[in-house]
């Protein structure tokens, strides 16, 4: 896993620990002094909050647990994988574009990265040079011949 995406994972990680562990039982303590909680909305407003960063918490650390488990050995050295850099050629658009296959916490549409997860992504993703990929988006197909692929493995060496 590259070190900066661990890093920003490990950041909102320790941010919403924080939260969850000082600034919520202050707010909740807070709340509860001000009497009848069935009808207190700062009460209401903690207890959803801490709802909300307690599933956020297990977001993320199923990712971070995820991202942890990503075997280069596994990544094709032949066809377009994570970390892959494709250009293809849209025939919907008439036009040649370059997309970098990347994480969902890296993807930067403007700057051609593009998630793995994402409909380009997924629909790129095992072919190779020559192969057409159907993306399928809400006004209709699109077809990308894929006219050069870098692996990531071709980038290391």
């Amino acid at each position: 896993m590259p070190e900066h995406i661990k890093k920003k994972l490990q950041d909102e990680i320790e941010a919403l620990e924080y939260e969850l562990q000082h600034e919520l039982p202050k707010e909740l303590k807070k709340a509860v002094a001000m009497g009848d909680l069935s009808e207190n909305a700062e009460y209401h407003m903690a207890k959803q909050r801490q709802e909300y960063v307690r599933a956020r918490l297990g977001q993320l650390k199923k990712r971070m647990a995820d991202l942890s488990l990503i075997n280069m050995a596994n990544i094709p050295k032949d066809k377009a994988g994570l970390g892959s850099t494709v250009k293809v050629y849209d025939s919907t658009k008439d036009e040649e574009i370059e997309y970098k296959l990347v994480t969902s916490e890296e993807s930067d549409v403007a700057q051609g990265l593009i998630s793995t997860t994402s409909p380009i992504g997924r629909a790129l993703i095992n072919k190779r040079v020559g192969d057409t990929a159907t993306v399928v988006t809400p006004t209709g197909n699109r077809e990308m011949e894929i006219l050069s692929l870098t692996t990531i493995h071709d980038e290391a060496s």
